[in-house]
């Protein structure tokens, strides 16, 4: 039967390539379908078989005649039907013509067992659960909608037979994954994101470590893996599944996610600078200031210069204006953001703001991105990323619409170190998570805390959350014991000493219970989870460098943008004050110099005309003294001229001129000879 379609695939391998992938696929997907129908069948002929085994034991163990007659019937009825449907499967996989293609499409959701089947296997001697506690667990994680897998129930030794599931449609319902460090939390979010992401569901998460960019490679098989998975019945193969890389703020190598202060608001702002309740409120009346004179609070600078300018004697009336703010507490406010902000913190708040509807993507595909946030450059930071991932849950609840129960979220949330948000938390914080988490449900948005123990979440948050998937814990010191036992006093109950057990539990596995479709919580089922298909490492830096580059989201956020806002507003605002205030000085100044000039102008003035009327008085005195001494010797000086003789008339009348001119004369006219 084979050998009759091989004939037209390899004439169409050597005419077309794609032809032959084709066929390959399908024959591969036959093979799957055809695996799959086979186990199912065995699974019912060993839970027919262990049904008659049972009733042979309790036929044996009623009594020798009537009883032992009816379990030798019963084991004569079954034991042959078992029979017969055991060897059914193995021609089921020689005949691939009999798998129906729609089967084969989907693989891993093939049938489910009836509704009520028998155990699947007479459980082994100290083995936690009995048969009847078995089958009541497979019942109780048997759906009829599409479903995630988590694994296999471990009663003992695994059970392939007792998948334990997850409703898709139950995802937005919230979960946590908890356990002590380095019992498998991160490899479970892996392989629940990259179902998740297989199903178009899109995922976002925080890579703390580094280890969940692993997704976006395919995994690397191995011989300890593959025994694993078979163990467990879960068909591996290595897939990657579609990835976009974050970075806050561009510390790191993703697309930079930024956020506005005022996008942020007062309250998460608040927790991270690990203000008080009294602060918390005063920070609030700030941003309501300047809200309400519509300076934009973009980056840390912006907060910064509010305060600055309230503190200042510029603002001190506006201060006092907004009631309930005091100097003191501003001046607080704004050393917290000084140091805030010289840390590095700065980076993180700006423009352009990340739409979180980017988080809402889909490949061509169908698949659903997996967005990873990355945040190792911010681990020294905690109280920031912790609350900056809270900030991005708010805006998802703020702009997405009402959609009610979905038969598949609009996307699933994964909320690593959570302990982190819920650490010296005000009231109001925790109330605003509460809401948020309680509320965001009819979003079509999933919820999954990850921590260490349940007590890190309130539990006015853990009562909203519908699946869990508890790893294992420790209890070296006697908190340790306490916080176990207060694990334990969390659970339904179940068959296990669930005290010993999540003490006992290995790596990769968990105590789960989930909420089934009526919205009641399953049994809890010890369950070894599912290996995720992709790389259970980091992939390659260059890898995710080129990822990035590639990424239509670079454009978008990769170059900051410093626009107008308060920082500016209240630069210019100030200076015009300066300037104002300059010229009013300015002005001052001229006109005290102009006064000073005028009285000194009149000092001179008044000095001058005195000079002048002193001056004038004392010529007026002179010329009186002067005249009145000209009367006096007016007759003696004329009696004086007359008689006193002038020098020249005195050389003329001399002696010797007299005798000189003579001479002078004689020799001129010649009266010298006579």
């Amino acid at each position: 039967m084979s050998a009759a379609p091989e004939t037209p695939a390899s004439e169409s391998t050597a005419t077309d390539p794609s032809v032959a992938a084709a066929e390959a696929e399908l024959a591969r997907l036959r093979a799957e379908a055809e695996a799959a129908e086979a186990q199912l069948k065995a699974a019912q002929a060993k839970a027919a078989l262990a049904a008659a085994e049972a009733e042979a034991a309790k036929a044996r163990a009623g009594g020798p005649s009537t009883g032992s007659g009816t379990g030798a019937r019963a084991a004569e009825q079954e034991t042959p039907a078992a029979e017969r449907e055991a060897p059914a499967a193995e021609p089921a996989a020689a005949e691939p013509v009999e798998a129906p293609l729609p089967a084969a499409a989907e693989p891993v959701e093939a049938p489910a067992p009836p509704a009520s089947p028998a155990p699947p296997a007479e459980p082994a001697d100290g083995a936690p659960l009995d048969a009847d506690e078995v089958a009541a667990i497979v019942k109780g994680y048997t759906f009829e909608a599409t479903t995630l897998d988590l694994g296999a129930l471990v009663n003992g030794e695994p059970v392939p037979e007792a998948q334990i599931r997850i409703p898709l449609g139950m995802m937005n319902r919230h979960g946590l994954v908890a356990g002590a460090t380095g019992t498998g939390k991160t490899r479970t979010l892996q392989g629940l994101a990259e179902q998740l992401a297989a199903k178009g569901v899109p995922v976002f998460a925080a890579d703390i470590k580094g280890d969940l960019s692993g997704v976006a490679t395919p995994g690397e098989s191995n011989e300890k893996l593959l025994a694993r998975t078979r163990a467990i019945g879960q068909d591996w193969k290595p897939e990657a599944s579609v990835t976009e890389y974050f970075a806050l703020g561009g510390v790191g190598k993703g697309v930079p996610v930024r956020a506005t202060v005022s996008g942020f608001g007062p309250l998460l702002l608040s927790k991270v600078l690990g203000l008080n309740a009294t602060q918390e409120s005063s920070l609030g009346l700030v941003f309501h200031y300047a809200d309400a004179n519509g300076l934009a609070l973009v980056d840390l600078s912006d907060l910064r210069a509010v305060l600055t300018h309230l503190t200042s004697d510029e603002g001190k009336a506006e201060l006092k204006e907004l009631g309930g703010l005091s100097a003191a507490t501003a001046g607080v406010i704004l050393r917290e953001l000084i140091t805030f902000a010289d840390a590095g913190a700065d980076v993180f708040f700006g423009e352009p703001e990340f739409a979180v509807t980017d988080f809402l993507r889909t490949a061509p595909d169908g698949r659903g991105f997996i967005s990873l946030l990355e945040v190792p450059g911010v681990i020294d930071k905690p109280a920031l990323f912790s609350t900056f991932l809270m900030y991005l849950l708010a805006e998802l609840f703020e702009i997405l619409p009402e959609v009610g129960d979905a038969d598949k979220p609009k996307l699933v949330f994964f909320f690593d170190e959570a302990h982190l948000l819920f650490k010296d938390a005000s009231k109001d914080f925790l109330a605003a998570i509460t809401q948020t988490v309680r509320l965001i449900r009819s979003k079509g948005v999933g919820v999954f805390f990850v921590t260490q123990t349940p007590k890190d979440v309130p539990s006015d948050v853990l009562a909203q959350l519908g699946s869990r998937v508890q790893h294992a814990l420790r209890a070296f010191t006697p908190d340790d014991a306490k916080a176990l036992r207060a694990t334990v006093g969390t659970y339904p109950k179940s068959g296990y000493d669930l005290e010993r057990v999540l003490q006992e539990l290995g790596t990769g596995e968990a105590i789960v219970t989930v909420m089934s479709e009526k919205g009641a919580p399953t049994p809890v089922a010890w369950t070894r989870l599912r290996a995720p298909q992709g790389l259970m490492s980091p992939t390659p830096d260059p890898a995710i460098e080129a990822a990035v580059k590639a990424s239509p989201l670079l454009a978008k956020y990769g170059t900051p943008i410093d626009r107008e806002s308060a920082r500016e507003i209240l630069a210019a605002k100030m200076k015009a004050a300066d300037d104002a205030a300059a010229a009013e000085e300015a002005a001052l100044a001229k006109a005290k110099a102009d006064a000073e000039y005028a009285k000194q102008k009149a000092a001179i003035d008044k000095q001058q005309a005195a000079a002048d009327k002193a001056a004038a008085a004392a010529e007026k005195k002179a010329q009186q003294e002067y005249e009145r001494l000209l009367k006096k010797t007016a007759g003696t000086t004329r009696t004086s001229r007359s008689s006193q003789k002038s020098p020249i008339e005195q050389i003329l009348n001399s002696k010797s001129t007299q005798t000189i001119l003579g001479g002078v004369i004689r020799g001129i006219f010649g009266t010298g000879r006579r």
